[in-house]
């Protein structure tokens, strides 16, 4: 699976299915990026095991509903295709909704989650890297939330992502991403770290390095008098990136706002969520 900031950089998510389980990447390295420490990438088992309750606040159904609303209606009665699928925060409800899903994700230990629960077991879901893993079918929307664009940690990888979601859209599909714009105007001069949580027994920090765009976040939390650190890293990427990437697949910008709720995107917008369309003829 895949580890995520929250699209407005105040909470991080450190992103199947049970009708059948595609095993499209069984090497414990990923096809892109640096070597990952577990078969599930950074999604091992015990990060799954507390992910849900450490991301409580973005199950919420003031946050789940508005993306399960506009993927809905992008949807239009067809199939949706989710990448980084996870414990299945945004599948299950809109499933829900009567949008056949399908899941992309690395980590087992994520997606038994989803199998766990009710409805889970009506989703199928690929395993293997959403860059590069194929799903059976074409798809009318395509999604990646929560910042998971960022889980690829090269452009590479991140340019093999439109081309893998072109291929999977039927024509007229669109592609979604919500993602952080990077917060760069937060760095004091000279410094490449800046803390978003801080409390008696928990404390995280972004560290960025603007000359190859990866950043990564680190936690380290005080557990029964012990203290454990963990690290996730990324790769940031600029709007004006993403649109490019979106060309060379053969994708053109239908829309981007600020939100789920279609706020208007401007300078001072701290995330976006842009669509893409793939030309209907």
């Amino acid at each position: 699976m895949n580890a995520e900031h929250a699209a407005d950089g105040s909470s991080r998510r450190a992103q199947p299915r049970a009708r059948r389980i595609n095993d499209r990447c069984p090497s414990r390295v990923l096809l892109y990026g640096r070597a990952v420490p577990d078969a599930d990438g950074y999604f091992s088992e015990s990060i799954a095991s507390r992910y849900d309750e450490s991301s409580a606040e973005m199950f919420e159904s003031g946050f789940v509903a508005p993306v399960v609303d506009f993927l809905a209606r992008l949807a239009d009665g067809g199939r949706a295709l989710e990448l980084g699928i996870g414990t299945g925060r945004i599948a299950l409800p809109l499933a829900a909704r009567g949008v056949p899903v399908h899941g992309i994700d690395l980590s087992r230990a994520m997606v038994a989650r989803l199998q766990a629960k009710p409805g889970g077991d009506a989703i199928g879901v690929t395993i293997g890297d959403f860059a590069t893993a194929r799903a059976d079918g074409s798809f009318r929307v395509a999604y990646l939330v929560f910042n998971t664009i960022m889980n690829l940690t090269t452009q590479e990888a991140q340019v093999a992502c439109f081309s893998n979601v072109a291929a999977h859209l039927e024509p007229g599909g669109c592609f979604v991403i919500e993602v952080m714009v990077p917060d760069l105007r937060r760095l004091p001069p000279g410094q490449n770290a800046v803390p978003f949580h801080i409390s008696q027994n928990r404390w995280a920090f972004d560290v960025y390095d603007v000359a190859t765009q990866a950043m990564s976040s680190n936690y380290i939390e005080i557990i029964d008098g012990r203290a454990e650190y963990s690290y996730f890293p990324f790769r940031y990427v600029w709007p004006s990136e993403l649109d490019l990437m979106a060309r060379l697949a053969g994708l053109r910008l239908r829309e981007r706002w600020d939100g789920w709720t279609t706020e208007p995107f401007t300078s001072e917008s701290r995330q976006h969520v842009s669509v893409w369309e793939k030309p209907a003829s």
